[in-house]
């Protein structure tokens, strides 16, 4: 009697156990080389986000939706290509030391995931960095905000003078999250991050913080751009504020529509040209709200990230707007000329955009940027 055989089926989704060890290795092993910031920047990216949504651990994620059935999905050999780097991270670090916030963030959440190693390494590699002075040798508030983070992982305090009221200050200013600035953008998200140590106490932002937030989400609906967005309502979340429907809805349907392909694939996008970071940070948000995460058959090898197509219309309201030249910044009187000549798609896009915030009067006012430097005081400097 002859005996039938049954292959696999290739279409058939992987366990997401599976999908999350394949995901580490192709990050681990698959895009960069490790002695590219890039490779650690993904890997930390990556890393972080298991931690900060409870994945092997079972707890409950911080920000809203119970992960107690995410938990503990993630098997210890999964982090084994990792083990590598983690071993040797004293000399990385000490080579790279001006990338020391990602390697020390691989670390600790290598540590915090459940690797095998010395466990007071993170620690070892946090109180070398204070010796170096390290987070003084930077610039920027956020990278600090960061620095400061990292290092109260492992119960180190550095002196960072002043730098909450900065950071405040920053996100309060809710006029400038009203125009498009992505660097802007991201600092505040981050600066929420960073506050609110992703999730786990309350940042204390203002009310006007939390209007910058949705000025910002407002910005990266009407450019259908997937990855800020997902970032705001995460910061929303964290912040124990509901994100807009309208927003959340639409980010849920754009996470199905991502592909994972095998680099090798025809039609394959370039390493350089993929989206990666997307696809991460919409999972993110996709487990924050009890959503699927992580369910996408990942194959094995070298990945790369497609998201699905999008049309925003940011720019033709930007354009709009400057054509203005100094009207009225009232969106009702304004609306039917900054409307006329979209497709009935955008139209569709700009009404769902209006009635996803309350707010969307004001957010307007400030985007429109009426007037010119005549019509604004000047303030001259005596270099005398």
């Amino acid at each position: 009697m002859a005996q039938i055989l049954k292959f696999p089926n290739a279409s058939l989704p992987l366990r997401r156990v599976d999908n999350l060890s394949h995901l580490i290795s192709a990050l681990s092993k698959h895009r960069h080389s490790r002695e590219d910031v890039y490779w650690l920047k993904e890997n930390a990216e990556l890393l972080n986000v298991l931690e900060c949504t409870g994945e092997a651990t079972g707890a409950t994620g911080a920000g809203a939706g119970d992960l107690s059935e995410l938990g503990a999905e993630l098997c210890p050999d999964a982090l084994a290509p990792l083990q590598s780097f983690y071993k040797d991270a004293d000399r990385h670090l000490c080579f790279f030391k001006q990338y020391y916030r990602f390697i020390l963030s691989i670390c600790m959440d290598l540590e915090d995931l459940g690797l095998a190693g010395t466990p007071s390494r993170g620690e070892d590699l946090a109180h070398w960095v204070m010796q170096q002075d390290l987070p003084e040798h930077e610039l920027s508030d956020l990278q600090r905000a960061e620095a400061r983070r990292l290092l109260a992982r492992r119960g180190l305090a550095g002196d960072f003078a002043g730098l909450d009221d900065r950071l405040h200050g920053f996100v309060d200013n809710t006029a400038q999250f009203a125009v498009p600035n992505r660097k802007a953008a991201y600092e505040l998200t981050h600066i929420v991050f960073y506050l609110s140590d992703y999730g786990r106490r309350d940042p204390g932002l203002s009310a006007a913080a939390v209007h910058s937030l949705n000025h910002v989400g407002l910005l990266a609906f009407l450019d259908q751009d997937a990855d800020l967005l997902s970032e705001v309502c995460v910061s929303l979340r964290y912040c124990s504020e509901m994100p807009s429907k309208v927003w959340e809805d639409w980010l849920q349907l754009h996470h199905q529509g991502f592909a994972l392909i095998e680099a090798g694939r025809a039609g394959a996008p370039a390493l350089h040209r993929d989206d990666y970071h997307m696809f991460l940070v919409s999972s993110w948000h996709q487990a924050l709200t009890g959503e699927a995460s992580f369910h996408q058959r990942v194959p094995t090898g070298a990945l790369r990230f497609q998201r699905p197509a999008r049309q925003g219309i940011l720019h033709h309201l930007s354009h709009a707007a400057y054509q203005l030249e100094g009207q009225s910044g009232d969106w009702q009187k304004l609306r039917p000329q900054i409307s006329d000549g979209l497709s009935e798609g955008d139209y569709r896009l700009l009404c769902e955009a209006e009635n996803s915030f309350d707010g969307f009067g004001t957010f307007f006012e400030g985007f429109a940027r009426r007037g010119t430097i005549q019509q604004q005081p000047v303030m001259r400097v005596n270099n005398g």
